[in-house]
């Protein structure tokens, strides 16, 4: 928000220097981002008058002229300009001089004679029509013939000023306007702000109601509609002054009754339109939303097809405004317009931001409107904009207006306690000071004891209840009055980490001691990843909840699972020829409990890894598992069950089950969702469920004597249906095995024409011992001679 010094000073007497106010500004919560000092570079620029111009002896386009600067006395200067004259007063930049744009100037000779000084265009001042007549030219700026001589020109023309770039938090849009800016530059000074003046008068013989009907077919998204009709309009030039507010903003003259609109929407901060009332048919105004399909040109001659969502202003048969973003060409403001038809309205924030997003329409009235227009300066903006009506003469004001509203506007009124205000700043602030602070910032203030009662003005919608009390009266009594303290319940700590968080780096550096690299992705993925990796649509995986504004058609649903993220990791590095490696995440799914959404959804901690390259399969990720098993569920029973997850391998993956919980899968990827990944290589990877497995933890160290007598091995090769599993077989040998067996181990795996079709052999090392005596082979073999019968029994298994 820029706000020129000079015209903050229309409303209040600032008895401080720029960077004074810029510092005060600061210290309530407006930042100056830039402070512009505006003509600073211009210097020993000054007024003169031509006595007489020759031609040059030695140039035919140069002119040697004789001029008088006043105090500066009669020189001499040379100059190509063809739109000079005898008596014309011109600015001259003398000897060491610098124009706007910081170039400098000195005496020189051209083409064998002294020059002293050079003529100055309005471009060489910085400077355009709407400063001052004539400064557009190709040419030397012609100034007033009874300007002073020698006097500094941007002295004399009001160059110099200060603007002021503040930027504006979002829970103020009421400053948002130079008035704004200006209420809270009268609040830290101490000073009376002066409103603009909104006086007027009307013609009693002229009527609103009586020249045009105005409707409101919804309030839902229009809530405030004021229309106030001008008669006998006389479409002329702003007056200098006002070309000057415009132009110090950035902004062009138009035309009187445009530019009144322009210059409310700057000093209230409260957009308008105005209509030419010949051309709205039948004389109606309908604020509606727009119809399927139905079209507009904007007054920059741009077509847009509409659609429900979008607001418009209408006439009895066509729309002529998009609402709260640009009018319709059809309805603008000429030269040959007589009757206007001024619009004031308070529409829906969000309404005009999708709009203008979805058109790709950005206006200055759409950026005022997304930020929030009160209901208050709907008002004081129309009312201004007739005042100026008055004051340029240009027009006869209806005696009436239309002012629709959905809602009888009232002053909001916060009751609270001094206590719970001083709470919240942790300091006890004196109540006079409150009360002064709060009265400076326009608010009603009643004090009773410890009750506190605050109204609060119109404009203020960001007020709420007592906290923002203490954010206003803390702003402007001083932060540096705050005396660090801790809360009631805190105490000091050394930090560190919790120990749920001190088991999760643990586990990430086991990872990383494993080879594994960790990756982090987008919590967001494709609806169509789900549909890639085969999940049952009646999963909970698939029970997905959708962004309302995604990113893009890739990042649009929120993940349930890390495993697709996992995999396309490992696709992207072996499309790359990087053909090894591993890789983890550790991150949450979001599992709503129903859709649509009515509270939020279960985070749920998982970890996923892949590996990939030709020293990995099957047995190498499910030794991953195990070994995080191994470290943070000493004793509890493991079992691998085969998965069904459709993602997964169907014989070349399995469930991880741990103390009878489901706590993740683990195994190949499914060839064909590789396929439409576009991979031949095979990948494996997992997916554990963190939560689950964290309620289940025992990272305690088992220690496990070691037998002083020695061990008895055996190896077992059994031939057996390709269909039996090997936890299944492990099961069987420690049903039968006996106190005595220690440890099973399968060490290879075979199939081939030799054991026939749709079998398999299986050998397993099996270890034996006794921490109390010396192990016969007798009572071995016979236990081995029991397993193999138990196998055969069971299983159908054969001694290979």
């Amino acid at each position: 928000m820029k706000a020129p010094l000079s015209w903050l000073k229309q409303y209040v007497d600032i008895n401080c220097s720029a960077e004074e106010l810029k510092d005060k500004l600061f210290s309530c919560g407006f930042e100056v981002e830039e402070t512009i000092y505006v003509a600073k570079h211009i210097n020993r620029i000054v007024t003169c008058k031509i006595l007489s111009i020759d031609k040059h002896p030695n140039a035919d386009k140069l002119s040697v002229t004789q001029v008088d600067a006043g105090q500066h006395g009669k020189l001499q200067i040379i100059t190509a300009a063809t739109n000079i004259f005898v008596g014309a007063v011109v600015p001259v930049a003398l000897d060491n001089s610098t124009l706007s744009n910081g170039e400098k100037i000195f005496n020189s000779e051209l083409r064998g004679l002294p020059s002293y000084g050079m003529f100055c265009s309005g471009e060489e001042l910085g400077i355009n029509d709407d400063w001052y007549e004539g400064a557009s030219v190709n040419g030397i700026l012609i100034l007033d013939k009874d300007y002073p001589l020698g006097v500094e020109v941007k002295e004399l023309l009001e160059l110099e000023d200060v603007v002021f770039d503040i930027n504006v938090t979002a829970n103020r849009p009421d400053c948002q306007s130079i008035l704004g800016i200006a209420r809270e530059v009268a609040a830290v000074l101490g000073q009376k702000l002066k409103m603009p003046d909104l006086t007027f008068e009307t013609e009693k013989t002229v009527s609103t109601v009586n020249t045009i009907k105005v409707t409101d077919n919804a309030f839902d998204l229009c809530p405030r509609y004021m229309a106030h009709y001008v008669k006998d309009v006389k479409i002329e030039q702003s007056p200098r002054w006002l070309k000057r507010r415009l132009a110090s903003m950035g902004l062009r003259a138009i035309n009187n009754i445009v530019d009144i609109t322009n210059y409310v929407l700057l000093e209230i901060g409260q957009p308008m339109h105005a209509f030419d009332l010949l051309q709205l048919c039948g004389n109606e105004i309908v604020i509606r939303r727009a119809n399927e399909n139905e079209s507009i040109v904007t007054l920059d001659e741009k077509e847009f097809k509409l659609c429900s969502d979008n607001l418009v202003i209408c006439d009895a048969q066509k729309p002529v405004a998009l609402a709260g973003v640009m009018g319709g060409l059809n309805s603008e403001i000429k030269e040959t317009t007589k009757d206007v038809v001024f619009e004031c309205a308070k529409f829906a924030r969000d309404n005009v931001r999708k709009t203008s997003k979805m058109l790709g329409q950005r206006t200055d009235a759409s950026s005022r409107y997304e930020k929030g227009v009160d209901y208050y300066s709907v008002e004081i903006g129309l009312k201004r904009a007739l005042n100026l009506i008055d004051t340029l003469k240009c027009g006869t004001i209806a005696c009436d207006n239309y002012d629709l509203i959905c809602e009888d506007i009232k002053e909001k009124t916060i009751n609270t306690t001094l206590s719970k205000v001083n709470g919240v700043l942790g300091i006890d602030v004196p109540t006079d000071v409150i009360k002064n602070i709060l009265e400076r910032l326009n608010f009603n203030v009643k004090i009773d004891g410890d009750n506190l009662s605050v109204t609060v003005p119109l404009y203020r919608e960001d007020m709420e209840s007592y906290p923002d009390i203490a954010e206003e009266i803390i702003r402007e009594y001083g932060y540096d009055y705050i005396t660090p303290t801790l809360l009631k319940t805190s105490a000091i700590t050394n930090g560190g980490l919790t120990d749920k968080q001190r088991k999760v780096e643990q586990l990430k550096n086991l990872l990383v001691g494993y080879g594994f690299n960790e990756m982090i992705n987008y919590s967001f993925v494709s609806e169509k990843e789900y549909d890639v990796f085969g999940f049952d649509k009646n999963s909970e995986q698939y029970k997905f909840i959708k962004l309302l504004n995604p990113l893009g058609e890739d990042l649009a649903v929120m993940r349930t699972s890390l495993l697709p993220s996992a995999v396309r990791a490992a696709c992207y590095n072996l499309n790359r020829k990087n053909y090894d490696g591993r890789l983890f995440e550790f991150a949450k799914v979001y599992n709503p409990e129903k859709l649509p959404l009515d509270k939020l959804p279960n985070e749920k901690q998982v970890l996923s890894f892949v590996v990939f390259g030709e020293n990995e399969d099957f047995f190498t990720a499910k030794g991953v598992v195990e070994g995080i098993l191994d470290n943070y569920c000493n004793g509890v029973e493991v079992e691998y069950k085969p998965s069904t997850v459709k993602c997964m391998h169907p014989t070349r993956s399995a469930d991880i089950i741990v103390g009878g919980n489901l706590v993740g899968y683990v195994g190949q990827i499914h060839p064909s969702v590789m396929e439409k990944l576009d991979i031949d290589k095979p990948v494996y990877g997992a997916e554990i469920y963190y939560d689950v497995l964290s309620e289940i933890f025992n990272d305690k160290i088992v220690v496990k004597q070691i037998s002083k007598y020695p061990t008895i091995e055996r190896d077992l090769a059994i031939v057996l249906s390709d269909d039996i599993l090997c936890a299944d077989v492990i099961k069987t040998i420690k049903e039968v095995g006996g106190e005595y067996l220690d440890k099973v181990s399968l060490f290879d795996i075979y199939q081939g024409e030799q054991i026939g079709k749709n079998k398999k052999s299986m050998a397993f090392n099996l270890i034996f011992v006794s921490y109390d005596r010396t192990l016969n082979v007798e009572e071995i073999d016979g236990v081995m001679k029991n397993i193999l019968n138990a196998l055969v029994e069971k299983l159908n298994a054969e001694l290979r």
